[in-house]
């Protein structure tokens, strides 16, 4: 495993935070380098194909005619106008994408994106319970929920509060990377996810560190699943402590083309570097519209169609592939990630983006593209910060320095960054990580 980021690492001093938090949202504007950015929480990743209209319609008219999508399955858009903010507003708000002014920024939930209508229910019903929660308006930009559909992949992504479903109508919740959980009913599942979060809330008040996460409470002050069980009590949950839980491993969704029966077949679709333009998106939006009219984007910066045509006379498969998006497992693109890097990033060194394509291009032309079936995901950083990078996996880290890259914290040579990074994806271990 690389080196964390520092705002990763693990402490052994307190986190004591001086400032509130000035994580970007759809109403609080980011001046970048490259114009203003505007971050649009998706819950769940869930957008209707009016939804996804709506949001390459904002980047035209308000931004650079492309979409990002985040390591959290949220889309940014960026080159913003410094006053575009009130019209960008009403064109969300018009399509649902901000139903909570107020609350627009605590909205951080991942789901598992083949998640069933279970699933589904619980994203939906605990988004409406957070944006009707004034005490929730409390929680920074940062504070991530998880709705694990019992296969471990979001449940590794470093949440603050994760459930896991269990086979038997039965679901566990735990907060932050505690080796223990509690055990509740399915029907309680997003109540409890909230009075978790107001749980921590209460907590960090307590300690008085003005804590953003789970993970910065100081250890007098940390979150007691045993106290947990007698809020959720006092609230009319019937929930039990789990004293040892194995939480199950799944790796990210790789993308995939047509592999149903029938016309219409799950595509994960991949665009290189989590970034598209607005024709690639309408693209994806006109074939969803096809199918059952959803698009699902994972924190993995991929997007799943759970319904789309791969028959003629509307073959959404080819379309996507002809539009230069990552349909199947065998692309060098596969699991490559990059931070905004320069010209959009004031601390970046370099521009990461342009480096990568060309890195992986020059792979593939000699046959060194390194994107075997077990191969590391690889993350490029303009920076030390390395903002972006993957969670929940072993990963390769390219990082930017005033004298050229790093690779895993060692000086390569530019020209010999392919090779390099095809010899530091091969996979070290077989063993998922370990759960926390």
């Amino acid at each position: 495993m690389p080196p964390q980021p520092p705002s990763a690492a693990s402490r052994d001093e307190p986190v004591i935070r001086d400032r509130g938090d000035a994580c970007p949202g759809a109403l609080r504007l980011h001046a970048a380098d490259d114009g203003h950015l505007a971050r649009v929480r998706i819950p769940g990743g869930l957008l209707t194909t009016r939804q996804a209209s709506t949001l390459g319609l904002a980047a035209d008219r308000f931004g650079d005619g492309h979409l990002e999508l985040t390591s959290r399955g949220n889309v940014q858009l960026r080159g913003l106008a410094d006053d575009c903010g009130a019209g960008l507003a009403r064109l969300l708000d018009g399509a649902g994408l901000l139903p909570a002014p107020s609350h627009e920024r605590v909205r951080n939930i991942v789901a598992s994106p083949m998640g069933t209508d279970r699933v589904v229910h619980w994203v939906r019903e605990l988004d409406r319970l957070l944006c009707a929660s004034t005490r929730a308006t409390a929680l920074s930009g940062r504070f991530l929920f998880a709705l694990d559909e019992g296969c471990g992949d979001v449940a590794a992504l470093d949440p603050d509060v994760t459930v896991l479903a269990r086979t038997d109508g039965r679901a566990l919740v735990r907060l932050g990377a505690a080796g223990d959980a509690v055990e509740l009913g399915d029907s309680d599942v997003p109540q409890a996810a909230l009075l978790a979060a107001e749980y921590f809330l209460d907590a960090a008040d307590a300690a008085g560190t003005r804590a953003w996460r789970v993970a910065e409470l100081p250890a007098g002050h940390a979150t007691d699943s045993a106290e947990f069980v007698q809020r959720l009590a006092a609230a009319g949950i019937d929930a039990t402590r789990v004293p040892a839980v194995e939480w199950p491993y799944a790796p990210p969704p790789e993308p995939w083309g047509p592999g149903g029966v029938g016309n219409q077949t799950p595509l994960c679709v991949l665009p290189p570097l989590g970034r598209l333009s607005t024709d690639q998106w309408r693209v994806l939006v006109q074939v969803a519209d096809r199918g059952n009219g959803e698009l699902r984007v994972t924190p993995w910066r991929s997007i799943i169609l759970p319904r789309a045509s791969t028959r003629r006379p509307v073959n959404g498969y080819a379309r996507i592939e002809a539009a230069g998006l990552v349909v199947g497992p065998d692309s060098p693109w596969r699991s490559v990630t990059a931070c905004t890097g320069r010209p959009g990033c004031a601390k970046a060194l370099a521009d990461v983006r342009a480096d990568a394509r060309a890195v992986v291009q020059q792979a593939g032309q000699a046959g060194q593209a390194g994107h075997a079936a077990d191969a590391l995901p690889v993350h490029w950083s303009g920076c030390a910060r390395r903002c972006g990078h993957p969670r929940g996996t072993a990963w390769v880290d390219i990082v930017a320095t005033p004298d050229g890259y790093e690779l895993d914290a060692q000086p390569v040579p530019h020209a010999d960054l392919a090779a390099a990074l095809t010899a530091a994806r091969r996979p070290r271990t077989t063993t998922p990580p370990p759960t926390q």
